[in-house]
């Protein structure tokens, strides 16, 4: 068994020498002089099975060190390590969830190696369960998917056309288990293998349906849901799709997941139909109360980031300098003034200005804003 990794985080250095000296045959012993080299010895080394901390600290005790650690590492198993004789301060680390042992200065090796032992079979623990548990749920997703891709190949093609925007518009929000939303967009379609084959042909082409096939089809999400609902540690999942095809002024307070899924799989319809990505994001701009304005916003990131560039159309007033123009300019007379592709710059902005004041100028003006690096 290979040595375990641990930090010492303390702000007396002759402790943390005795840590190193001591310890170093046994483990591989990383150290730290107070709580802000500890959370930069976690960032730049990390990350460790066990980390060791003192409770009385400068800038930030023991308790706030460790909590700050769980926030970041989760897995990771903490040891608070005192002088501090303080039995409030244990009982409120114990019951934060802060630390897996409270140990009192000065700590004998007889003491501390069982504790750091009992801390590393506490992490090898917790991995091995969540690897368990990664690997059974892999291999169910992946059984699921591919009874869809043989059943119906189109299902599957865009489910993971809705996976690969599912888990770009969560990049973009910042949130958290991204992998819950990237599997309810590889999931989504899951409940097409009850809907024949005549009416997913209707719907990918943008033909319209009949009132039987619509509710054929509207019964999808919530077959999927009812499997899926089935695999430990995928209700939240399953709860996304269910709600798939809730509009947001309808259902407001459905998951974030389900909100991004309405848009996405409207997109894919849209497109696949043979829609233009501009003129597609044009058009779910306009279904007023379908969707989430701040997803949509991220949405329409994640689609235009690969070009680089927004679609706007703008009133001059709006123009800015470094858009680029998605098409001519010309007077409200037809006179030509900018032609398609040319950069707006001060220059050009006073020239507008001057023939809007003089002669008019057609509006919107249409434009490309480029997309913050």
């Amino acid at each position: 068994m290979s040595k375990g990794k641990i930090l010492f985080v303390d702000d007396e250095e002759n402790i943390l020498q005795s840590m190193r000296l001591n310890l170093r045959k046994r483990y591989l012993v990383a150290t730290a002089l107070g709580p802000m080299e500890g959370i930069q010895a976690i960032q730049e080394k990390g990350p460790f099975e066990v980390v060791v901390s003192d409770y009385k600290m400068p800038e930030m005790n023991g308790i706030e060190f460790l909590t700050r650690v769980k926030e970041t590492h989760p897995d990771t198993v903490r040891i608070m390590l005192t002088g501090q004789a303080d039995l409030d301060a244990s009982i409120k680390a114990v019951n934060d969830g802060a630390v897996f042992r409270f140990l009192t200065k000065p700590c004998p090796l007889e003491t501390l190696t069982p504790a750091l032992d009992a801390g590393l079979e506490q992490y090898r623990l917790i991995t091995a369960e969540r690897d368990l548990l990664r690997g059974t749920l892999r291999g169910s997703v992946r059984v699921l998917t591919d009874v869809l891709s043989l059943v119906n190949p189109e299902a599957f093609g865009r489910s993971e056309r809705i996976q690969r925007l599912m888990t770009g518009v969560a990049k973009k929000r910042g949130l958290p288990n991204i992998w819950k939303y990237e599997l309810a967009g590889m999931l989504s379609q899951l409940g097409c293998v009850s809907v024949t084959e005549e009416v997913l042909r209707k719907v990918y082409t943008g033909q319209p349906l009949s009132q039987e096939e619509k509710q054929i089809y509207g019964m999808h999400p919530s077959v999927a849901a009812s499997l899926i609902s089935n695999i430990p540690r995928l209700e939240d999942v399953a709860d996304m799709i269910l709600h798939q095809i809730d509009t947001f002024d309808a259902a407001p307070s459905v998951p974030e997941g389900a909100r991004m899924l309405k848009l996405i799989t409207d997109y894919d319809e849209l497109t696949q139909a043979g829609g233009v990505k501009h003129e597609v994001m044009a058009e779910l701009k306009r279904r007023t109360g379908y969707y989430d304005p701040s997803i949509l916003e991220s949405f329409e990131y994640v689609v235009f980031q690969e070009e680089g560039y927004l679609p706007r159309s703008l009133g001059l007033k709006e123009l800015k300098m470094g858009m680029i123009l998605a098409a001519d300019v010309k007077t409200k007379t037809g006179k030509l003034l900018m032609v398609e592709g040319a950069e707006i710059t001060e220059a050009t902005l006073s020239r507008l200005r001057t023939f809007e004041s003089s002669f008019g100028v057609q509006q919107p003006i249409h434009v490309k804003v480029p997309l913050p690096k």
